[in-house]
């Protein structure tokens, strides 16, 4: 994820969440042989149900992976709760119009690390699926591929396949044939570059994009305390170092896409934590205060003492926290004379 306190960093800092790089931010780094330039590949015929390219190893075994599983699987029920269910009926719509449906659905998402987006939305879509899970992270794609679904909203198969790759060579080419673009938690973490790259691969290969969680840059903690505004303020300034868009990922994204000519949706899905979520809240304050402080040094006192009060009341199940997202539907004008 991104700017809610989830870890991922473009340059190896903390971002989002206790942990150090992105949710297999697809960015950073040089493309393997399973490069999203590679296209789709098939088996004796038929579409295998998982394949793995790279195994689940690290590039440096001394480093830890870019991003804990641990930490995904801790804020995937929080992530399935937030996405915004009313952009749904619109991206039904438009798939249902796509040309070359008769052979099913092709969805890319990128950035997929442990494969929860996959998860929550391939058992909402009717019709045979096909999955192409980018990471630039290998570890995570092998529990992606594990982990995923094998069936539709009615009942068809889904696959899916595992692809390396690094968003700085995505090219319309890449998404040759794919119906859907998927990313969860992304958007937050390129640049303004990134999107517009994004934005126009989408946009030649007519597919629609349905880009969630993307940081609002809004934290709201009941009950309020003082140093509240300030930790924010601190954090989003953290999440725009390096030229990541931060908080600004949804306004680049909607100028980007409509400059493409789509049609684009935003829709609110925010976090909501309360005594129930306490261990995902906790994680996330640890880090969204320590990437406050990272940002801001001299708070580090008082940020200290904020913390140790909040995880507190965390444990005492006094806490509430909502922590601003937005989901974004980008509908790009199909290829195939749809209209």
């Amino acid at each position: 994820m991104a700017a809610d306190g989830t870890g991922r960093s473009a340059t190896g800092g903390f971002s989002d969440g206790p942990v150090a790089d992105g949710q297999g931010r697809f960015g950073a780094g040089r493309p393997s042989a399973g490069s999203v330039a590679d296209g789709l590949e098939q088996s004796s015929g038929e579409r295998a149900t998982v394949r793995l390219r790279g195994a689940p190893v690290r590039e440096h075994p001394a480093e830890p992976p870019r991003y804990a599983p641990e930490w995904l699987r801790l804020r995937e029920p929080a992530d399935a709760a937030a996405r915004a269910h009313d952009l749904l009926d619109p991206l039904r719509i438009r798939l249902a119009g796509l040309p070359g449906r008769a052979d099913g659905l092709v969805v890319h998402d990128l950035g997929c690390g442990t494969g929860s987006m996959g998860r929550w939305l391939a058992p909402l879509l009717d019709g045979a699926q096909h999955w192409v899970l980018h990471d630039r992270d290998p570890y995570l794609l092998h529990f992606a591929a594990a982990g995923a679904p094998h069936t539709a909203a009615d009942g068809s198969r889904v696959t899916v396949e595992t692809r390396r790759g690094d968003l700085a060579h995505l090219t319309p080419d890449a998404l040759n044939g794919a119906g859907l673009v998927t990313a969860s938690a992304l958007l937050d973490v390129l640049t303004t570059e990134e999107v517009g790259k994004l934005a126009a691969a989408c946009t030649a290969a007519g597919c629609p994009a349905l880009l969630t969680l993307s940081v609002a840059g809004r934290v709201d903690l009941t009950p309020g305390h003082p140093l509240d505004t300030e930790i924010t303020e601190a954090f989003n300034d953290h999440q725009r170092r390096t030229g990541m868009l931060g908080p600004d990922a949804v306004t680049v994204a909607t100028e980007a896409f409509a400059g493409h000519g789509a049609t684009v949706r935003a829709q609110p899905s925010d976090w909501r934590l309360g005594p129930g979520e306490a261990g995902l809240t906790a994680q996330w304050l640890r880090g969204w205060v320590g990437a406050a402080v990272e940002q801001r040094p001299e708070l580090r006192a008082r940020a200290d003492r904020y913390l140790e009060e909040r995880l507190a009341a965390c444990a005492a199940g006094e806490l509430r926290v909502v922590v601003h997202h937005t989901d974004l539907l980008a509908l790009c004008r199909p290829t195939g004379g749809a209209p």
